[in-house]
């Protein structure tokens, strides 16, 4: 009596190992390196009208850009980046948000990269860039916007 509900217990583990192996790996968030950063004023095509986030302040507009490394053998998409900005006084100048920006497209090994932020003008410059990181996904992300969805 006891044989068959053991051998039961060791094929549905086999077949749960086997599942296991099988299948691809997780799709979490695959780190990517950022090096080299560095920044610039945007130009006056791109800096027209810019206003700071969530208020009516006129702002700066500033590209960052660097290098992106991405150590694996995938392409990854929607590589969101992260880091503080800081201004000439040391103020974090984004003291409620990390997340800067994205990059669409990250193919294995070094790729340029640029992302643009706005930054309030009272703040003097020049700025600096600590602990930039971003990571990216081994599939594009899936999204819709509101027009495109029609389930109500």
């Amino acid at each position: 009596m006891r044989a068959p509900f053991f051998a039961n217990i060791i094929i549905s583990t086999l077949i749960a190992i086997v599942a296991w192996l099988w299948n691809s790996p997780a799709l979490a968030a695959i780190p990517v390196q950022l090096y080299d950063l560095e920044y610039k004023e945007c130009p006056a095509s791109l800096e027209k009208g810019m206003i700071s986030s969530g208020s009516s302040m006129t702002a700066n507009c500033f590209i960052i850009g660097g290098k992106a490394k991405n150590a694996s053998d995938k392409t990854l998409y929607d590589a969101d980046v992260y880091g503080r900005i800081y201004d000439a006084d040391n103020n974090n100048v984004m003291q409620n948000r990390t997340r800067l920006g994205s990059i669409e497209e990250v193919p294995p090994g070094v790729t340029d990269f640029e992302i643009r932020v706005s930054i309030p003008a009272n703040l003097p410059t020049p700025l600096k860039l600590k602990q930039f990181k971003s990571s990216g996904f081994s599939h594009k992300v899936r999204w819709q916007t509101i027009e495109e969805f029609d389930g109500f």
